[in-house]
């Protein structure tokens, strides 16, 4: 593997850290019953905050940028999103006709959740996308530095992503998408890899000084989808509230021990 060209061991590894990952976690999720899934969200919700909070952002601080950028950015980031949200089902009410009159209230509660999931799906898919594009650009940097390096961070970059991208498939499922449509999009983003292991190796010095930036904007689209729509869901849970507390906890530790071991 070592004798093919630099260039395309970066691009074979960024498609297995991208497609292999993508395909991992539909195996697993895929086989999940349908009940599941609310327990599922649970973990993605501790795996996006433990992401953002405990990798994300220290990784951005480690990477040269100061707490007087990273945080601004950040807010810039939630807000950011909130207004991409918003546009979305915005578009969505004026696009299909079935808005209700304000002066009427909804009483149809899964219409409304259908277009707050919407939004969800959109920023998650978001936020995965330039989380899958840092990896190539590390994934870049530690092939230029030492090939058997750099598949040593593509290993690492797999077993990163699996539980990260079951947590997108609970949500994108527990949204209402069917599962083929969930695994193309999926998939689709996780192709930002790929992206970011070409531009790392055309232009890498340039490249990576992006990365800290990359790195908060991924943060905040995490944070403002645990905040904004997973948590909510959760507070509404009247059912097997300790196994939702667990799988919370669950997601948090395995980004803390990922974390703490990358160190």
């Amino acid at each position: 593997m070592t004798e093919l060209p630099l260039l395309l061991q970066i691009i074979l590894a960024c498609l297995a850290g991208g497609l292999l990952s993508v395909a991992a976690a539909a195996l697993i999720m895929f086989g999940l019953p349908r009940r599941w899934l609310g327990l599922t969200v649970s973990f993605s919700t501790g795996l996006l905050l433990a992401t953002a909070t405990l990798h994300l952002l220290p990784e951005a601080l480690e990477s040269g940028l100061t707490p007087h950028e990273v945080f601004p950015l950040l807010l810039a980031g939630i807000l950011g999103f909130f207004a991409l949200e918003k546009f979305a089902l915005w578009r969505h009410s004026h696009g299909t006709g079935d808005a209700h009159p304000d002066d009427h209230a909804c009483e149809d509660h899964t219409h409304s959740h259908h277009h707050a999931h919407g939004g969800e799906a959109i920023s998650i898919l978001v936020g995965d996308g330039f989380h899958n594009f840092t990896d190539g650009l590390l994934i870049a940097a530690a092939f230029l530095a030492d090939p058997a390096l750099g598949w040593a961070a593509t290993l690492a970059i797999i077993a990163h992503e699996v539980p990260q991208e079951a947590g997108d498939f609970a949500i994108l499922l527990a949204s209402g998408w069917q599962r083929g449509r969930a695994l193309l999009w999926n998939g689709i983003s996780s192709l930002a890899a790929l992206a970011g292991g070409i531009i790392g190796y055309l232009a890498l010095e340039r490249a990576l000084e992006w990365v800290p930036h990359i790195l908060t904007i991924a943060a905040a689209s995490f944070l403002y989808i645990a905040v904004a729509d997973l948590m909510p869901r959760l507070k509404r849970e009247q059912q097997a509230i300790g196994w939702h507390g667990l799988l919370l906890a669950a997601g948090i530790a395995i980004v803390y021990i990922g974390s703490t071991h990358a160190h």
